[in-house]
C-alpha cells in the first residue's frame, strides 16, 4: 500500500488555516456516521471517499461491527488499510503493515487486544446468574433475533453473529441496576461501552481510543512519522477514539444521545446525520 504525504489539504485549527507535510490518517466509525443508520448506505460519502482513494489517504474503519462485517464492506470500499473492529477489541492488519505478525492465506494479521469472546459470556453468565440482572446479548440470540434488532440482512446478521472479543446487549433493567452491572464488569477485568442500538462488553484493555493509539505507532515505526489524524464517529461508544485523534467529528446522531467529549478536544460537531454529516466534517477539516 503506498502512503504518500499529502500536500493537497488545508488542515484548519481553530481560526487558522495551514498546510501541512504531514501523513494523514482517517478513523471513522460505520454505522450512523460513514453508513445510513437505518438503510446502511454510504452514497453521500463517495465524493470523499474517492478524494481520500485518489491521494492515497488510509480510510481506518474503526466499529463496533465484527472483523467479518467489516471485510465485507472493506472489499466493495476496494480499502487497503487496517480496520479496528468490535469497538477496539481487535486490529486487523494487511501485509503491508506486519512487522513481527505473519498473516494469514488471506493476508491478514489479527491482533486481539482484549479478552476472548469465550470469557466476557462465561463472567456474563455468572453475573447473571447470581445478580438475576434482565439483559440480552447476541449470544442469547438467534440469528433472526439479530437480524430483527439490528435491521440486517440474514446473511449480515449471521456475520454479526461471528464475534471474537465483545458482546453487544440489550439492557432491560434499571438504570441502578445497570451501574451495579458496570462495576461488576470492572472488577472481572471488563467494561461496558454505550453504542448507537446496543451497549457493548469487552475487556477494559481495548477500546477504540487504545486501537488508534496502537496503529499510530505502528504508522510511526513503518514511516518513521507520526501522522495527523482525523476521527468521525456519531455514538458515546466513539468518545475514545474522538478523544484520541488530532481532528475529531462529531456527527449528529439519530437517538439524541448526550455525548460529553473534553474541552481539549479539536471538536467540529456537524448539522447533518449519517454519511451527509460524514462528508461535511471532512469539508470543514479537510477542505
Amino acid at each position: 500500500m503506498s502512503l504518500l504525504p499529502i500536500t493537497a489539504f488545508s488542515y484548519r485549527a481553530d481560526t487558522m488555516t495551514i498546510t501541512s507535510q504531514q501523513l494523514l490518517l482517517v478513523f471513522t466509525d460505520l454505522d450512523g456516521s460513514l453508513l445510513d443508520h437505518a438503510t446502511y448506505d454510504y452514497t453521500p460519502a463517495k465524493r470523499w471517499l474517492a478524494c481520500l482513494a485518489q491521494r492515497s489517504v488510509p480510510l481506518i474503519i474503526n466499529t463496533s461491527k465484527t472483523a467479518a462485517e467489516v471485510m465485507v464492506l472493506h472489499q466493495r470500499l476496494e480499502l487497503e488499510a487496517p480496520f479496528i473492529a468490535e469497538n477496539g477489541a481487535s486490529i486487523h492488519l494487511p501485509a503491508s503493515w506486519c512487522l513481527d505478525e505473519t498473516p494469514d492465506e488471506h493476508g491478514w494479521a489479527n491482533i486481539v487486544l482484549g479478552e476472548s469472546y469465550r470469557r466476557i459470556r462465561s463472567v456474563l453468565e455468572a453475573i447473571r446468574g447470581t445478580e438475576r440482572f434482565r439483559f440480552r446479548g447476541f449470544g442469547d440470540f438467534s440469528i433472526e433475533e439479530v437480524a430483527e434488532h439490528t435491521g440486517l440482512e440474514m446473511h449480515d446478521a449471521e456475520l454479526a453473529h461471528v464475534r471474537d472479543a465483545s458482546e453487544p446487549l440489550i439492557w432491560e433493567d434499571s438504570e441502578e441496576s445497570l451501574e451495579r452491572f458496570r462495576l461488576l464488569l470492572i472488577g472481572a477485568g471488563l467494561s461496558l461501552t454505550q453504542g448507537g442500538r446496543f451497549y457493548h462488553v469487552l475487556g477494559d484493555n481495548s477500546g477504540k481510543g487504545r486501537a488508534i493509539a496502537w496503529l499510530v505507532d505502528r504508522y510511526h515505526l513503518l514511516k518513521g512519522q507520526r501522522p495527523l489524524t482525523v476521527g468521525l464517529g456519531d455514538g458515546p461508544n466513539d468518545v475514545p477514539m474522538l478523544e484520541s485523534v488530532d481532528r475529531a467529528v462529531l456527527i449528529r446522531g439519530e437517538h439524541d444521545l448526550s455525548i460529553s467529549i473534553a474541552d481539549t478536544v479539536n471538536l467540529y460537531t456537524t448539522t447533518q446525520k449519517g454519511p451527509a454529516g460524514w462528508s461535511e466534517g471532512l469539508d470543514h477539516w479537510l477542505g
